[in-house]
């Protein structure tokens, strides 16, 4: 029997490992992606993240660990793994040689469907990744969005569970990348397990349910990306005063607070939490006190991703997991 994990687990990895020659590559890093979410894989170049993709699919193996993809053994049962899951590399996988159906069709007889199934299945996928009209067309006539998505359309010819989509929207411009993002939404709305990998901070922080920051080949990071914007020093909430004694009265009580006096304006550290939002609140209404403004400033993923990888160790921490 393969499927020894809990059914609410998609992936679940524990001491992943992986070294070429005395280059190590991956250094036992745990991951765990609950079914029907995103988790996306964060980390520079050369990081692991691609490494991480080709062993989770079957496509090379692990040096060491314990590893389950759709509640299968990687080592025991590859082939129940693959029958579980795609991928869409970074790299485009379709032939510009032949049309998009063709592209299509082709997958269908990868996968063994029968010739009318297979026809039906690339019909569907064709006009729900909005590619009717190309489909006739050479692929090698597509933008880079029409091909990605033909590339992700051939991608779910298999029925897959669980995609591995590593750097889907590398080279698209903004309009296609927003489109990549609600055909990823719309397949997690439909059960559909993501793991992401993506140097694009912005489309981690739109998409992903967890977060993992890669780091010389361990987990510096997880959590969602609110959660590690807080693990970052920096946040604050700013209190705006239209009347100057009101300013003066907080600035007095409030002397942890930077001021700025031309602005009428009071800088408070904080993590933006729901906790200490609440404490200054209370604490104005107690002194009565009306601020014109509040607003809650936290770091973003680009400040997360640089402390984490740029040789900027968070306090006291080797390793940080929110749970």
């Amino acid at each position: 029997m393969t499927t020894t994990t809990s059914p609410s687990l998609a992936i679940a990895a524990k001491g992943l490992r992986k070294a070429y020659g005395d280059k190590t590559v991956l250094d036992g890093i745990d991951l765990t992606v609950p079914t029907g979410t995103v988790f996306s894989l964060l980390g520079p170049n050369g990081a692991g993240k691609t490494t991480a993709v080709k062993i989770l699919s079957t496509l090379i193996t692990a040096d060491a660990g314990e590893l389950h993809v759709g509640g299968h053994d990687l080592a025991t049962a590859p082939q129940a793994v693959r029958a579980a899951i795609g991928v869409t590399g970074q790299f485009s996988a379709v032939d510009g040689l032949i049309t998009g159906e063709e592209n299509m069709l082709l997958m269908a007889d990868l996968h063994h469907l029968s010739r009318s199934e297979g026809r039906r299945t690339a019909a569907e996928l064709l006009e729900r990744f909005d590619l009717v009209e190309a489909a006739k067309k050479p692929v090698s006539t597509y933008s880079g969005g029409m091909k990605r998505r033909l590339d992700i359309a051939m991608t779910l010819v298999g029925n897959p569970r669980i995609i591995f989509l590593d750097e889907p929207t590398t080279g698209l411009d903004p309009r296609s990348r927003h489109n990549m993002w609600g055909i990823i939404r719309e397949l997690v709305s439909g059960g559909v397990t993501v793991f992401l990998t993506t140097q694009y901070l912005e489309e981690a922080d739109e998409l992903a349910d967890r977060i993992a920051v890669l780091s010389d080949g361990r987990i510096a990071a997880e959590g969602s990306a609110d959660e590690l914007k807080r693990l970052i020093p920096g946040g604050h909430v700013r209190l705006r005063f239209a009347d100057p004694a009101a300013y003066q009265s907080a600035a007095v009580a409030l002397r942890e607070a930077t001021r700025d006096d031309e602005a009428l304006a009071l800088q408070i550290p904080s993590d933006g939490s729901q906790r200490e939002l609440r404490s200054i609140l209370d604490w104005l209404d107690t002194a009565g006190v009306e601020a014109d403004e509040l607003t809650v400033h936290t770091p973003d993923l680009d400040d997360v991703f640089f402390a984490l990888t740029g040789g900027t160790k968070l306090p006291n921490q080797s390793k940080v997991n929110v749970r």
